[in-house]
C-alpha cells in the first residue's frame, strides 16, 4: 500500500505542483487550502506524513502541527517561505520531522519527503521487478544475484521508475522527479535511461521499456 500523505498549502499552484510531484513517486495524496478540516483528515484519511505549509489563513501551521501531535504519529514536513533560524526551531521543537523552505525544488522535497517516511517506517525501500531488486536505503540494485553498479543519477532514476512501475512515466515526469526540472533538455534523460537499461541487460532480458510517444516504463515482460 502507498504511503499516504496530506498537503496544507493555501497558495493552489504550489500545493497542485507538489502533490502532482508526490503522486508521481507513487504517493496517495490530498491537497487542502486550509487546515479547518485537519482533524477530519487525520481520523478519516490517516496521513503517513503531513506536508505542511506555516503561512495558512485561520489556525497557522504551528498551531497544526500542536494538533497533528497531539492526535497522529504522521510525519510532518513543514513548508514555508519562513526560513530564519527562530521559526525553523520554533517548527522542530514542535515536533516537526523536517522543515523546507520556499523556493524550493520538488525534487528535493519529494526525497525529504521519502527520507522522513523511511525514518518512520512508512514505506518499503525495497522494491523487486521480475529479478531486479532496487533498495533505495542501501543504494543497492541487484538483478540475477548480481550487483550492478550505478552512479548517483542513475540510482535515482531506476528508484523513481521502480516506485512507478508498470506506469509509464513521461520525460517531463522523469525531469522533475530526478532532477527537479520541467523544462531541462529531454535528451538528459534519454541518456540516462540508455545508460540504466544497458547495465541491466548485461544480466537479462529487457525491464525498461521505451513506450513512443508517451515515455517510459518499468516492468517485467511474462
Amino acid at each position: 500500500m502507498s504511503a499516504r500523505v496530506l498537503v496544507i498549502e493555501d497558495a493552489e499552484a504550489i500545493g497542485a505542483a507538489v502533490s502532482s510531484a508526490l503522486r508521481e513517486s507513487g504517493y496517495d495524496v490530498q491537497h487542502r487550502l486550509d487546515g479547518r478540516q485537519l482533524e477530519a483528515d487525520l481520523g478519516r484519511f490517516r496521513p503517513d506524513l503531513v506536508v505542511l505549509d506555516v503561512m495558512l489563513p485561520g489556525r497557522d501551521g504551528f498551531q497544526l502541527l500542536e494538533v497533528i501531535r497531539r492526535s497522529s504519529g504522521a510525519g510532518v514536513v513543514m513548508l514555508t517561505a519562513r526560513d530564519g533560524v527562530p521559526d525553523r526551531l520554533r517548527g522542530l521543537s514542535g515536533g516537526a520531522d523536517d522543515y523546507v523552505g520556499k523556493p524550493f525544488v520538488l525534487a528535493e522535497l519529494v526525497a525529504r519527503v521519502s527520507a522522513v517516511l523511511r525514518r518512520l517506517g512508512r514505506t518499503p525501500s525495497t522494491v523487486q521487478v521480475g529479478d531486479l531488486v532496487v533498495d533505495a536505503d542501501a543504494g543497492v540494485v541487484m538483478r540475477a544475484d548480481q550487483a550492478i553498479e550505478l552512479t548517483a543519477t542513475e540510482l535515482r532514476l531506476l528508484v523513481y521508475l521502480a516506485a512507478q512501475r508498470g506506469r509509464v512515466v513521461s520525460k517531463t515526469q522523469i525531469l522533475t522527479a530526478v532532477w527537479g526540472y520541467e523544462d531541462y533538455d529531454p535528451n538528459l534523460v534519454e541518456v540516462h535511461v540508455s545508460a540504466v537499461r544497458r547495465k541491466l541487460e548485461e544480466h537479462g532480458p529487457r525491464l525498461v521499456h521505451t513506450v513512443r510517444g508517451l515515455g517510459y516504463v518499468l516492468r517485467a515482460e511474462e
